[in-house]
């Protein structure tokens, strides 16, 4: 099989998939070359640099094209069509883990620097000139902090924050049973309490605007290393501008360059109680390799096992389709046809296989079978009387 890595892929990520037996290619492709190439790759791997468009994913999976998972270096998925990636059976894949240390350290890097005023500290000492008492700042021990969105960067924020000894209290739709963050009801309860507030939310949804601003503490300090459009800018501003908030701290925005090098504009700009960084989230060395081998190993469980771990555009699990699920255990010796065998009957009675598992045990294989429909009886007798069948249950 092959494999094109687009948007490169560290060496120890190359050098994993190699082991496993796949080809792997490195050479950028720009649109035009993947459009009259890409049917011939098992799998793309991206970064968030190339586009994966509905004609890209037509190209690699109509005919006789051999496409069949979109890896995705990272969390984000807005370079991605995911709706085209399901109409031609494309898995899209992520990897979630590699980034996340990477983005906490940041987001606590951005407290520190708007907290203590470092930033501005340090630009005054370059152009020569000595000043404290204009930067007396605030400690982070003893403060409150408020995340928003409390996932796998969350909740290492939050880990990294209480070994600070600050308090950390957040909000999110899912509640993680092992914590470290005290929940509480709503969102609003977090913007009043906090001290700093840490968005760590995903998605285009505004989740701060002028009137979460107003419900923050005149003292509080702002922090979005999340996505650009979860904080308006225009509300921010005026905060910032008139002492709603003390200050903020951002690595991404509602509208962000394209290209290295290009210009930055922002209002923002014009303020000296908020700190700005490039959507330096997982710029590290180290986010870098553990993402790289984090994508190979997800690419290559799907491609070897079926795997459907890190999935996006499918659910994880059976169980996440909502759909009923019974199960089959058959016992059984490990010969050919006999899934066919035990398929054939099933089907008969109308039972619809959704998945199915099988492993050594013993001098047999067990089986076990997921299934849409619970089955009979008289389907399972029907099993047992398979020559070679041990044991059936339900």
């Amino acid at each position: 099989m092959k494999i094109l890595a687009n948007d490169g892929l560290v060496d120890e990520g190359v050098q994993y998939l190699k082991k496993h037996g796949f080809i792997v290619d490195t050479v950028k492709r720009d649109h035009e070359d993947l459009l009259g190439e890409i049917a011939d790759f098992d799998a793309l791997l991206v970064r968030s640099a190339t586009k994966v468009t509905r004609d890209v994913l037509e190209a690699g999976a109509k005919g006789s094209g051999k496409l069949k998972i979109i890896g995705r270096g990272g969390v984000g998925s807005d370079n991605i069509d995911l709706e085209a990636a399901k109409k031609w059976g494309v898995i899209v894949k992520f990897a979630p883990h590699g980034n996340t240390n990477a983005a906490a350290e940041l987001a606590l890097g951005l407290m520190f620097a708007v907290a203590r005023k470092l930033p501005f500290a340090h630009f005054a000492l370059k152009n020569g000139i000595w000043r404290k008492k204009q930067f007396v700042g605030n400690e982070l021990f003893g403060k409150v902090l408020g995340i928003i969105g409390c996932g796998r960067i969350g909740q290492s924020l939050a880990g990294k924050a209480r070994g600070l000894g600050m308090k950390v209290v957040g909000y999110d739709v899912y509640r993680d049973l092992e914590s470290k963050v005290e929940y509480l009801d709503a969102k609003e309860d977090v913007l009043k309490a906090a001290d700093f507030v840490s968005l760590h939310t995903g998605g285009n949804g505004v989740i701060i605007g002028r009137e979460e601003l107003a419900l923050m503490k005149p003292t509080a300090y702002l922090i979005n290393a999340s996505r650009g459009k979860n904080v308006s800018e225009d509300a921010l501003y005026e905060a910032l501008r008139t002492g709603v908030i003390a200050g903020a701290a951002l690595d991404t925005y509602e509208n962000e360059p394209k290209r290295e090098g290009e210009p930055f504009r922002s209002k923002l700009l014009e303020l000296d109680n908020v700190v700005l960084s490039a959507h330096l989230g997982a710029s590290t060395l180290n986010a870098s390799r553990r993402t790289g081998l984090e994508i190979a190993e997800v690419v290559t469980r799907y491609l070897r096992r079926g795997d459907f771990v890190n999935s996006i555009n499918v659910g994880q699990t059976v169980e996440e389709e909502g759909k009923d699920i019974y199960t089959l255990f058959i016992t059984h010796e490990d010969k050919p046809g006999m899934f066919g065998k035990f398929g054939t009957i099933l089907g008969e009675f109308g039972v619809n296989i959704r998945e199915n598992n099988s492993r050594w045990i013993s001098d047999a294989v067990q089986t076990v079978y997921v299934l849409h429909q619970k089955p009979s009886e008289e389907a399972c007798e029907r099993i047992r009387a398979v020559e070679g069948v041990r044991r059936v249950c339900v």
